[in-house]
C-alpha cells in the first residue's frame, strides 16, 4: 500500500519534501525579517516610555523629583539599514520649558552608520543610482528615506573629503621609514602619484600622494616636498623605488642629495628595452636581462647588460641605447648584499602596482571624473581600504640588511664632508 501510495505521489508531480522545505524556508526569510524588525521597534518604543518613565515617574501619580513632564509624542528619525526611517517617540517638558533628551533616543540618534555603510557600498561598486536596491526593504508601515543619488552622494563626499584631509595632514615623524615605493597612476585626464613607505620592520605604510595632469617635476617634487613637510627626514639615506621618471628623479635628488639610492624598476626597463626589438629577439634579450639582475652580484651584473648592449649596438642601437639609459640605477639594490627574496621585491615597482591594480578595482564604477578634488578623494578612501588588506614587504627579514647599507651609506657621506670641511679650512 505504502508503494502504491509513493507510486501515485510521483505520477501526480508531487514535489519532494526537501523541495517544500526550501520554499517554505524562503518564504519564512521575509517574515521573520518583518517580524524581527516590528519586534525591536516594539521594544525601542518600550525603552523610550521607560525614559520617560524615570524622568517624569508615573502616569496620574505626584512624583517630586520627577525631572520633567509628559508633553505627548513626536515624530523624529533614526538610522535603520543604511537609511533613515521615521520613529513616533514621546517627549518630556523640562521645569525651564524646554524639551529633555531621552538617552535611549541619543544613545540611537548618535550612532549613526550610514555614513560608512554608504563609503563601503560605493567601495565595493554600488553606484549611488542603486543604492537603495543594495538595502534590505523596509518592512511595511515603516516609513524611510535618505537613500537616495543625492543623499547617498552628499554622504560620500563628506566622508571622502574627511579621509583625504587625515592623510594629507597625518604625521609621518613616527614612522622609520627606510624604503619609499613612489609610482604614478591615471584617473582619466588626471594622474596621481604615490608614495609607499617600507619601515625597518617591512610593514607598508601609505604616506601621500599629490595629483597633477602629467608626472612632470613640479607634481613630483610637490609630492617630496610635502612628505619631508610632514616628518620624513631628508638627512638619512633612504633606497627610492622608481619606475625611472627622469621628473622623479630630478625632484628626489633635488631634496634628498646624495642620501638618496634610487632604484630603478627592473620589470619596466626589461619593457622598455623590448619595446625596441622584434618579438623573435624579445624573449632572448629579456631572459638575459633577467639572468643579470638575479645573478646577486653588483659587478657581474653590470658586465653581463653591458656585453648585452654591445651585441644590440649593430643591429637594434634603439635598444642598446635604452639598456645603458640609468643601468647602474637598475642594479642598486645587488650592493647591499641582502637575502634574495628581499632583492627582488626592492628591485621593482610591484608592491605599489598591486596598489594601483586595487584602486582601479575600486574605482571602475566612475565614469566621469568632476575635477582633481573628486581623483584625490576617491583614491584616498581607496588607499584606506588597500591599506587593511596589507602585509609585510616579502623577504622582510632581510630588513636588518637594507638598514645596516643605508647606515652605512650615511657613514661614508658624512665623513667624506668632514673631510671637505678640513680641507677647506
Amino acid at each position: 500500500m505504502k508503494d502504491t501510495a509513493r507510486k501515485r505521489d510521483r505520477s501526480q508531480g508531487t514535489p519532494p519534501i526537501g523541495q517544500l522545505a526550501l520554499g517554505a524556508m524562503f518564504e519564512a526569510r521575509a517574515t521573520l525579517y518583518e517580524t524581527v524588525v516590528h519586534a525591536g521597534m516594539g521594544v525601542l518604543a518600550a525603552m523610550l516610555e521607560e525614559d520617560r518613565t524615570r524622568l517624569c515617574g508615573r502616569r496620574y501619580e505626584h512624583d517630586r523629583d520627577r525631572q520633567g513632564t509628559r508633553g505627548g509624542h513626536t515624530e523624529g528619525e533614526l538610522p535603520f539599514g543604511g537609511r533613515r526611517i521615521r520613529v513616533r517617540r514621546p517627549r518630556v517638558r523640562g521645569s525651564g520649558g524646554g524639551e529633555v533628551p531621552l538617552p535611549t533616543w541619543q544613545h540611537f540618534a548618535d550612532a549613526d552608520p550610514l555614513t560608512p555603510r554608504a563609503v563601503a557600498q560605493m567601495v565595493l561598486g554600488v553606484s549611488t543610482r542603486n543604492y537603495e536596491r543594495s538595502l534590505e526593504p523596509t518592512p511595511s508601515g515603516i516609513e524611510s528615506r535618505g537613500a537616495s543619488k543625492s543623499a547617498v552622494s552628499r554622504r560620500f563626499v563628506g566622508a571622502t573629503t574627511q579621509t583625504l584631509t587625515e592623510m594629507m595632514g597625518r604625521d609621518l615623524s613616527a614612522l622609520a621609514i627606510c624604503a619609499l615605493i613612489i609610482d604614478g597612476i591615471h584617473m582619466g585626464d588626471h594622474l596621481v602619484v604615490i608614495a609607499l613607505g617600507i619601515d625597518e620592520q617591512g610593514e607598508k605604510h601609505v604616506l601621500g600622494l599629490h595629483e597633477g595632469a602629467t608626472e612632470n617635476e613640479s607634481t613630483c617634487k610637490a609630492l617630496i616636498e610635502d612628505l619631508v613637510a610632514r616628518g620624513v627626514r631628508s638627512d638619512r639615506s633612504r633606497l627610492f623605488v622608481i619606475d625611472g621618471s627622469k621628473a622623479l628623479v630630478a625632484s628626489i635628488r633635488k631634496t634628498f642629495g646624495r642620501r638618496a639610492l634610487i632604484q630603478r624598476c627592473q620589470v619596466h626597463k626589461r619593457r622598455n628595452v623590448e619595446d625596441h626589438l622584434p618579438e623573435s629577439m624579445k624573449k632572448q634579450v629579456g631572459r638575459t636581462m633577467t639572468t643579470a639582475y638575479r645573478c646577486g652580484h653588483f659587478e657581474r651584473a653590470k658586465r653581463m647588460l653591458v656585453a648585452l648592449a654591445r651585441q644590440l649596438d649593430k643591429k637594434y642601437p634603439s635598444a642598446a641605447a635604452s639598456l645603458r639609459e640609468g643601468l647602474d640605477e637598475t642594479l642598486t639594490v645587488l650592493r647591499f648584499g641582502m637575502p634574495s627574496g628581499l632583492e627582488r621585491t626592492l628591485a621593482t615597482t610591484n608592491a605599489i602596482e598591486f596598489v594601483n591594480s586595487r584602486i582601479r578595482k575600486k574605482t571602475h564604477n566612475v565614469t566621469k571624473w568632476n575635477g582633481g578634488t573628486m581623483v584625490l578623494r576617491w583614491v584616498a578612501v581607496a588607499l584606506v581600504e588597500t591599506s587593511k588588506t596589507f602585509r609585510k614587504l616579502r623577504g622582510h627579514v632581510g630588513m636588518p640588511k637594507l638598514l645596516a647599507a643605508l647606515r652605512a651609506h650615511d657613514a661614508t657621506l658624512n665623513s667624506t664632508s668632514v673631510d671637505a670641511s678640513k680641507e677647506a679650512a
